[in-house]
């Protein structure tokens, strides 16, 4: 194991291939108090920069960070031979072990390392320890509009949340971003709201809706319906009747009471 060595840290510069877009300031606070009391116990990693007499990071930025919050001047630092590739796959490798990087966060640094070295998905898979079709449904995010990729960074919404919107265009995309952000929406409700707005997008575009019907009126039908499908699937009898009038739409339920 290489030995550490003490560096000021006006010498280091963060890495440049850093993947995280962004850092919890509380957490790093709460490190930087850390190691007022107890010092730095992991050294980070370096390589030599271009400016002689400098270092940049590899591996360690969170701790980098903190130190400087602490006032920290000297820094243990252990000396690695990486070019650029092997230190973006490292930046990359350290905040996925610590899997709090966000998914975009992630799908972007794996689409650099692909876009750098002419990996295929698959390669890539096995040199971070990840499966191809998470590699894979990673990138697909980068599909999104920036506003909803901004969203998964900040954690508003959920990559979860993320994948469910890529079933709709763009436009429809955005607007239930707002509506699951407004609503408070956990992933099962956005599914089911998704699948709800889908439905209706077919049945429009079979024939006109009856007038004066609203969409989201038509959203709670459809789902109604869906319901009553499920009901079916288990056995039950059901029977669905619908009824228009100038002033209303009923929509009557019967099934046997045994």
């Amino acid at each position: 194991m290489k030995k550490s060595f003490e560096i000021s840290i006006d010498q280091i510069k963060p890495n440049r291939y850093q993947p995280r877009l962004s850092f919890d300031s509380e957490g790093i606070f709460e490190l930087a108090q850390s190691i007022r009391e107890n010092g730095l116990i992991q050294p980070i990693v370096v390589r030599n920069d271009d400016m002689e007499g400098t270092y940049e990071i590899v591996a360690g930025e969170r701790r980098y960070r903190a130190c400087i919050l602490a006032g920290i001047t000297m820094i243990p630092a252990i000396l690695m031979d990486a070019d650029d590739n092997q230190s973006a796959q490292l930046a990359l490798i350290e905040n996925i072990q610590r899997e709090d990087l966000s998914a975009i966060e992630e799908a972007k640094a794996f689409q650099a390392i692909i876009s750098t070295n002419n990996y295929t998905q698959g390669e890539l898979a096995k040199k971070v320890g990840k499966s191809q079709s998470t590699i894979a449904n990673k990138i697909r995010l980068l599909e999104l509009p920036s506003e909803i990729q901004e969203g998964v960074v900040g954690r508003q919404i959920t990559e979860r949340h993320a994948r469910a919107l890529l079933s709709l265009d763009e436009t429809e995309q955005v607007e239930v971003y707002h509506k699951i952000i407004d609503k408070e929406f956990n992933v099962k409700q956005t599914e089911d709201y998704i699948k709800a707005l889908t439905a209706e997008t077919k049945e429009t575009a079979k024939g006109p809706v009856t007038k004066g019907f609203s969409r989201n009126q038509q959203i709670a039908v459809n789902t109604i319906k869906q319901a009553i499908e499920m009901i079916r699937k288990m056995g039950i009898k059901v029977d669905m009747q619908e009824e228009d009038t100038q002033a209303e739409r009923r929509i009557i339920i019967k099934f046997p009471k045994e």
